[in-house]
């Protein structure tokens, strides 16, 4: 054990440290037979490992959190290109976690992957090594995978600092351009109008939204019917894609709660999503959906 002298110098040289920012990209809603509430669990063994590492400061969020209003596709993506490392959680390989992913190591930006010990490897990341822990979250492994994840953490960083040619990823394929997004300077007065078009971009969707279900009346319908009908009206209004709308999770995140609040009308998200493409699909058929 480290004498308390050794451990106050260790307190005081990580706060004088300046903070880096660790992205979390991982599952938040229910996926197979894990529930919202698992993931959150797992997203608090992520923090607790990651707040844990005594040489530097690391600063844990979710890559889709931000301190500021905005549109959240946008927000993800600057968000996964300008964090220090990302933590990736592969569990249940959810198709939005596994596109960030993606983009990630497009990037070749520092990332460390984990995954559960039930999700088997994929065969394009496969190369990566992954910190895996137990489904059950058992406390004794979970204890020492906090410890592995904090290590592979530090020194998954410190690789990137210490090693121009780092590279996560591409390099064990060959010789690559990096993908970047580019960087632009404003003024504050240009960063608050664009935070004010993004804002008002969404409150126009919700209104719509609105407007959308306004127009469906309060006759009996069935959940099927129902969601074609809005699903219908919010393409009318906004011009567009049956397809690209139903596989909006804002939109459909808006429209389960209205189902819920306005109709008393229950559905699983995924259930939902299922019921919102085969709409989209009757639309551009130019059919209709009675039942």
């Amino acid at each position: 054990m480290a004498p308390d002298g050794s451990r106050d110098r260790s307190k005081d040289s990580k706060q004088s440290q300046p903070d880096l920012s660790c992205g979390i990209v991982m599952p938040i809603s229910a996926l197979g037979e894990c529930s919202a509430e698992h993931w959150l669990e797992v997203k608090q063994v992520i923090v607790d490992a990651v707040e844990s590492i005594e040489e530097l400061r690391f600063t844990p969020r979710l890559v889709s959190d931000a301190d500021e209003v905005g549109v959240i596709q946008k927000r993800i993506i600057q968000n996964v290109y300008n964090s220090t490392i990302v933590v990736c959680d592969v569990s249940g390989k959810n198709p939005n976690v596994m596109f960030e992913l993606g983009l990630r190591l497009a990037f070749d930006k520092p990332t460390v992957i984990i995954k559960d010990d039930k999700t088997d490897y994929s065969f394009d990341t496969g190369v990566i090594e992954h910190v895996a822990y137990p489904r059950d979250l058992r406390f004794s492994k979970i204890v020492d995978f906090k410890k592995k994840l904090a290590d592979k953490v530090l020194h998954t960083y410190k690789a990137s600092v210490g090693d121009p040619g780092h590279s996560p990823f591409l390099k064990s394929f060959g010789q690559f351009h990096i993908a970047s997004l580019p960087q632009t300077e404003t003024s504050a007065d240009g960063v608050i109008m664009e935070m004010l078009s993004d804002l008002f971009q969404e409150v126009r969707a919700i209104k719509h939204l609105t407007a959308s279900l306004d127009s469906v009346d309060r006759r009996p319908h069935s959940t099927a019917s129902l969601i074609f009908a809005i699903l219908s009206d919010h393409c009318n209004r906004l011009g567009l894609d049956p397809l690209v709308a139903a596989r909006d999770s804002q939109f459909l995140a808006s429209v389960n709660q209205q189902l819920k609040d306005r109709f008393r009308v229950h559905v699983s998200r995924q259930a939902l999503t299922r019921m919102a493409c085969l709409a989209a699909e009757e639309l551009r058929l130019g059919r209709t959906v009675t039942d």
